[in-house]
């Protein structure tokens, strides 16, 4: 992963696990929220002589830019079932937005690669467009305006972090969770498929616990199984149900 690299080049060494924990942040501040961690933070003490400092942070963050994009291009292969649920949604006449805590000129590599397999949001918004963005609701706001949708109640945000999922319940959408084919598994569809029944029951169920603290609406394996959430939504939407509220942090 991009941030084991990085970080082993500064002579600190981080575990995978601990690169994936701030996950869904935008990348300065998952680099920031990387040096607060403790054990992190002595070893960058250590290596470094002194404490992680914005210049620090400023440094490695320019360093990791071409790092994602090398990465996004070696792991843009689509979800399955996802460019034929984004047709279905566009079908039944509801726009599709993409959020993300990736830099614009990352954010749109990924977005061409995604085009390629059959996937288009109608916007993006990226990390660099605003001033904060994750866990604020600023990108969702942000895609709101661009979409020309509202209110927020009436959107479904979905994501496979916890600082996406607040950022949904922030704004007041509904909130759906992934978890086998997103972060907190970090698995390909082939890694998962050579998995026991057993292991990926486990892995499902590590995953669900870490995206609880969200207090997602519902939580499924992959984006291929929402249709069936989306048309409850629906039906909760119009007997007059709205997303639970979020208690500001």
């Amino acid at each position: 992963m991009s941030f084991v690299r990085l970080f082993a080049a500064e002579g600190v060494a981080i575990t995978l696990e601990e690169a994936r924990a701030p996950m869904g942040l935008p990348k300065r501040q998952h680099i920031e929220a990387l040096g607060r961690l403790p054990r992190v933070a002595d070893a960058w003490r250590e290596a470094q002589g002194s404490r992680m400092t914005a210049a620090d942070v400023d440094r490695l963050y320019q360093r990791l830019m071409p790092m994602n994009i090398e990465a996004v291009r070696e792991h843009a292969a689509l979800v399955p079932g996802a460019a034929e649920l984004a047709e279905r949604l566009r079908r039944a006449g509801l726009k599709v937005g993409s959020t993300t805590g990736y830099d614009r000129a990352t954010a749109q590599i990924m977005a061409n690669l995604a085009a390629s397999q059959g996937f288009i949001a109608d916007n993006l918004a990226c990390a660099d467009d605003l001033p904060q963005t994750r866990p604020s609701p600023m990108a969702i706001y942000r895609s709101l305006l661009d979409l020309n949708v509202w209110p927020a109640a009436a959107v479904v945000k979905v994501d496979d972090t916890v600082p996406g999922l607040l950022e949904g319940r922030h704004a007041g959408c509904w909130t759906i969770a992934v978890a086998v084919s997103g972060n907190e598994t970090g698995l390909s569809a082939q890694q998962w498929a050579a998995l026991s029944a057993p292991q990926r029951e486990a892995c499902r169920q590590q995953a669900a616990a870490r995206l609880t603290v969200a207090q997602p609406d519902a939580i499924v394996d992959t984006v291929a199984d929402l249709w069936p959430l989306l048309e409850d939504i629906d039906r909760r939407l119009g007997a007059g149900e709205r997303p639970p509220p979020h208690p500001l942090p």
